[in-house]
């Protein structure tokens, strides 16, 4: 009967629905080329008890996107800094919005040798294309001059426009010298801060908890 066929075409149509809306959340996925895949079911809040777990909620409704507003992950080494940007990441991936990681050494030299070939403008324009920038592991490594003003440009094209996700290991009062340059890290922070949440993991890391878990002795260099 009619009603059959109709039952029929409905459930057809809504499988052609998944099926599109698969493809193309598989699609952002590899766009977004996260090096590994993590996801906030998997985050162990209560070993990371520093963390506020409604905030974490809150940003996974992920209104600070809409909202152009970014998020700033601080901590040690190990602490989850890097699953919890991912887990953000893959969230909005979900949601149907474009996304890119990168780490902070790799874009930076990508920078360069764009601004190097005059073709920095270009590289800029490119990255707008994603509404959110997940840059990891600031201040591993400080910059020089010309990958300090690249980062300055990028962060400034986004202000205000979309979002930034930045993990690092140096407290902000430190990225004087990650820039080597206390005017440029005062500028790019003045643009990430002004809408943005601030998340400061001061727990332990999980890569030393796991090492202890199997009897490895660790050292530790921050004494």
């Amino acid at each position: 009967d009619n009603k059959t066929t109709m039952e029929v075409l409905d459930y057809l149509f809504e499988q052609e629905r998944k099926y599109r809306e698969a493809v193309a959340v598989e699609r952002r996925m590899k766009s977004a080329v996260f090096p590994v895949k993590k996801t906030l079911e998997e985050f162990d809040f209560e070993f990371q008890s520093s963390i506020d777990k409604k905030v974490i909620e809150d940003l996974a409704t992920l209104r600070f996107i809409h909202n152009a507003e970014n998020v700033v992950l601080l901590g040690p080494p190990g602490v989850g800094k890097t699953h919890l940007a991912i887990a953000f990441g893959i969230e909005a991936v979900k949601a149907g919005i474009s996304v890119y990681f990168t780490n902070t050494g790799n874009l930076i030299e990508r920078l360069k040798i764009a601004n190097q070939e005059g073709m920095l403008e270009k590289k800029l324009r490119n990255l707008m294309k994603y509404k959110v920038l997940i840059i990891d592991e600031i201040g591993y490594l400080p910059f020089d001059e010309e990958g300090a003003h690249c980062l300055f440009q990028l962060i400034s094209r986004r202000y205000e426009k979309s979002s930034v996700i930045l993990t690092s290991n140096k407290s902000y009062g430190e990225w004087g010298e990650i820039f080597q340059d206390h005017v440029i890290a005062a500028a790019v922070l003045d643009r990430i801060l002004h809408h943005s949440t601030t998340i400061n993991i001061k727990g332990e890391s999980y890569r030393l908890k796991e090492r202890k878990k199997q009897g490895i002795k660790t050292v530790n260099f921050y004494q």
